[in-house]
């Protein structure tokens, strides 16, 4: 079976559950390679849904609705969720209901996707943080929206791997339960050819349990904290006092970093790594979460040796192999210290620079849409080639020697 992967959401047509749900456009995400979407500036993807007239838009009104990169959500109605009873990832019974009282954040995630749903479950963290003391007063849940890996030990080891066992409920069940709640949210699932897609819909229900309003997220790694703070804003305003948010930003949409732009990133675990014009370079994005759905250990100590015929060709005088660099996509890490804590741990160095992706810019800028993501750019700062996924060694030296 392939690993989830996905470069852009795709939109179908859904049976709506009322009109307001047509009008959201609804898409489907792919956490298996997939085709393209409609590419936004730098990476991000044209926001499939918009919200609804007359809709209170939290955290800057203007600013996130014209923001290509974010979903500024759209208007439920306020009519009642449809109750939920799965296990959670310890083999708990759980159901929606029980947590009347509590704002709800309800996301569909697919419990081996490396694509968007690590942006989706990163961006419900940041909202609950967000909202400080209050935040005992929201409860998150996600539902599995994977087919092919439903069990309770599928569910706990995406916990484990996002450092959100303790922070959520992540449900599941049988294939036939997992689907009549997909179609209780109107959510599509569909297999196609071993790869799978799944609607990146994230509900926030009122403390009533009613459903408020939907959000898509976008696979746009600058605006993690973006969707975070509209989420925050939205519970916040169905919450006893509307408790003020801890921090807030602006909400204008934030260019990439294109490989045309000189950069200089801080070096994992110390240092720091350049990256721009002057000369070619093959660059691989990861995050140390990978390690739930392949050997990442394994992929990384392999890359020593592309890194070594590099070197080795480089000093023979002749055209040689663009050098390798790493960069971590720190924005979806379970903590800032990961991928050091993780690369201290291989018990054997890398002779390639490791560098972090603090922002997201750099992710975008250079059109990543899964982890891992190698891009392959000439000395002037153009990309020659792409690809979702890991190669071997000798995969990678052709590519480059052939681009």
């Amino acid at each position: 079976m392939t690993a989830r992967r996905a470069i852009a959401p795709r939109v179908l047509a859904m049976a709506p559950r009322a009109v307001v749900l047509a009008a959201c456009g609804l898409a489907l995400a792919a956490c298996a390679t997939g085709a393209a979407g409609s590419p936004a500036p730098g990476g991000g993807m044209a926001r499939p849904g918009m919200a609804q007239p007359g809709m209170v838009q939290p955290g800057g009104s203007r600013a996130a609705a014209a923001n290509p990169a974010l979903d500024a959500g759209s208007s439920l109605g306020g009519q009642p969720a449809p109750d939920i009873r799965l296990e959670n990832q310890f083999g708990q019974r759980m159901a929606l209901s029980q947590f009347r009282g509590k704002a709800v954040i309800l996301a569909f995630v697919d419990s081996e996707c490396t694509t968007v749903c690590p942006l989706t479950t990163v961006s419900m963290v940041e909202a609950k943080q967000l909202l400080g003391a209050a935040g005992s007063h929201v409860q998150l849940l996600g539902v599995d929206a994977n087919p092919q890996a439903t069990s309770v030990p599928d569910v706990l080891a995406y916990s484990r791997a996002h450092a959100m066992v303790n922070q959520w409920d992540f449900l599941t069940g049988t294939l036939p339960q997992l689907q009549a709640t997909w179609r209780a949210y109107h959510i599509a699932v569909q297999i196609q050819q071993g790869m799978i897609d799944h609607t990146p819909a994230l509900f926030v229900i009122d403390p009533q349990g009613r459903e408020r309003t939907v959000y898509l997220t976008q696979m746009n790694y600058a605006s993690i904290t973006q969707a975070a703070q509209v989420l925050a804003a939205r519970v916040s305003s169905l919450l006893p006092g509307h408790p003020p948010l801890a921090s807030s930003r602006s909400l204008a949409y934030i260019s990439g970093l294109t490989p045309a732009a000189r950069v200089t990133l801080p070096g994992v675990p110390s240092g720091s790594v350049a990256l721009g014009p002057g000369q070619p370079r093959l660059v691989m994005f990861f995050a140390t979460w990978v390690a739930e759905t392949s050997d990442l250990r394994a992929h990384l100590l392999a890359l020593n040796g592309y890194a070594r015929a590099a070197h080795e060709g480089g000093r023979g005088g002749g055209r040689g192999l663009p050098g390798l660099v790493a960069v971590d996509e720190q924005t979806t890490e379970p903590s800032p210290g990961a991928a050091a804590a993780y690369l201290h741990g291989l018990g054997s160095p890398l002779r390639y620079p490791v560098a972090a992706d603090t922002t997201g810019r750099l992710a975008d800028g250079y059109g990543v849409a899964d982890q891992p993501w190698f891009v392959l750019v000439s000395a002037t700062g153009k990309i020659l080639w792409r690809h979702d996924g890991w190669l071997g060694v000798r995969a990678l030296e052709a590519a480059a020697r052939g681009a």
